[in-house]
């Protein structure tokens, strides 16, 4: 509640808050879009593969022209300019530059680049869960080590559900379940590229077709992003997942309590203390009134010795289920990146992050979409081989499970059948790759098998 007034701070000082957006995608955009408008925070540098296209994008989102003729960093700080680039590793060196986000949305150089900022000591705040789900623990405790933040991004979904939780256990409830709402149906996980555009509608609305990625928005689609999401909130809370992965019950907003607790409890949960996605379609594709399609919940419980409580979810209307003991709280948007600058402040400000891993609790397996053969090579998230699924930790270490962020530019040396997943021994890595080696340490360092 102090951020506005430490920010004005800031800015009365003549010192903002420094930050480097690398990735200038539609999430990075949002975020610019707003820190434009933000006092006490500067925009040093905007990094991206095409700095034309970044150019736009700023452009697009009423950056005057003249702010961003800025011809370095240190020209940026000196002139309260920014830079436009395509050399990340220039602009994490450069002096000045609190805290770098990485917007790049691939596993291999968010982890790469957050490696380099820790080293750099500068703040990460890692909108690239992509990289999160493969290595976030280590990173995080690399960070740490190095006295520095590593956080997850506010206004993506997964720092939204973990504000949730850590409210729901500081009031003193037993947190049941937490999550989102999504669109799902179970054919929606052979979802490609060419068939995406005939599952968008009712989940995000494009006029423009040519103005996204189809492979990216398709991760949305197949159940993958959520994967991707609830295992970082997972290895952020300590939450666990159920040992078939995410089910995605049907449900409204208001029917939460009532979905999302334990079977023996008459909900559809393996047991309480999970992360789940409810679908705003029930299996037949009909809509469901009220849904929760872009929205975040928590789903918590009273005390078993506590009536009174129970008696206020049922007087204040919190959403009870049928028995009073369980209610539920949601949020029934978020706003993207256009909420991103509370992280960049927190880790500035307060040297707190908005949510970061601290355990291996759950994973994201690579799964085949269909009948895949030796030979062929994997095409990594919201592709035509393979879909994420949200797994226990253990059971993805026992099973020898491949992690979907490295299921990206290998080829199989084993045929997988479709619906099974794919194990690191059906792949072949180059010796000595970086990022095999840093997540198989992250592996060793947090294996919940030891706990």
């Amino acid at each position: 509640m102090n951020l506005y007034r430490l920010l004005r701070e800031r800015q009365e000082a003549g010192r903002p808050v420094t930050v480097a957006l690398i990735g200038a995608g539609k999430y990075g955009t949002m975020f610019l879009a707003q820190a434009r408008t933000t006092p006490g925070m500067q925009i040093v540098a905007v990094v991206d593969l095409d700095v034309t296209r970044a150019a736009r994008q700023l452009a697009a989102c009423h950056w005057p022209a003249e702010q961003t003729a800025a011809r370095s960093c240190e020209d940026a700080i000196r002139t309260s300019r920014t830079y436009l680039t395509d050399n990340a590793d220039a602009v994490i060196r450069a002096g000045g530059i609190e805290v770098i986000i990485e917007a790049t949305g691939d596993p291999r150089t968010g982890i790469r680049l957050a490696l380099a900022a820790i080293a750099a000591g500068k703040h990460v705040v890692m909108v690239n869960v992509e990289a999160d789900v493969v290595a976030g623990p280590l990173l995080a405790r690399k960070a740490a080590q190095a006295g520095v933040v590593y956080s997850l991004a506010y206004g993506d979904q997964p720092a939204i559900v973990c504000e949730h939780v850590d409210w729901a256990r500081a009031c003193g409830f037993r947190v049941v379940a937490a999550g989102k709402g999504t669109r799902y149906l179970p054919r929606f996980h052979q979802s490609t590229p060419d068939t995406v555009f005939d599952n968008l509608p009712g989940l995000i609305e494009i006029e423009d077709r040519s103005s996204i990625n189809p492979k990216m928005f398709n991760s949305f689609v197949d159940g993958t992003k959520s994967a991707i999401e609830m295992t970082a909130i997972a290895n952020a809370t300590g939450l666990k997942a159920q040992t078939q992965g995410l089910v995605f019950p049907p449900a409204s907003r208001f029917e939460l309590a009532d979905v999302l607790r334990p079977k023996d409890e008459g909900g559809s949960l393996e047991f309480a203390g999970v992360t789940e996605c409810v679908s705003s379609l029930t299996r037949d594709g009909s809509s469901i009134p009220h849904n929760l399609a872009h929205g975040t919940f928590v789903v918590v419980e009273a005390a078993e010795d506590s009536a009174y409580t129970r008696e206020c979810f049922r007087e204040y209307h919190m959403l009870p289920d049928a028995s009073g003991r369980y209610a539920a709280l949601y949020r029934p948007i978020h706003f993207s990146g256009l909420e991103l600058g509370i992280s960049a402040a927190w880790a500035a400000l307060l040297g707190q992050p908005t949510g970061a891993p601290s355990c291996f609790s759950a994973d994201v397996a690579a799964t085949a979409k269909r009948d895949l053969k030796v030979g062929e090579t994997l095409d990594g998230e919201g592709g035509y081989c393979v879909w994420g699924r949200h797994l226990p930790a253990d059971l993805s270490l026992d099973e020898g499970y491949l992690p979907l962020g490295l299921a990206h530019q290998v080829r199989l040396i084993r045929d997988v059948p479709m619906g099974a997943g794919v194990r690191w021994d059906d792949v072949a890595f180059a010796a000595g790759d970086p990022v095999v080696a840093l997540r198989r340490e992250m592996e060793a360092a947090f294996d919940p098998r030891r706990a």
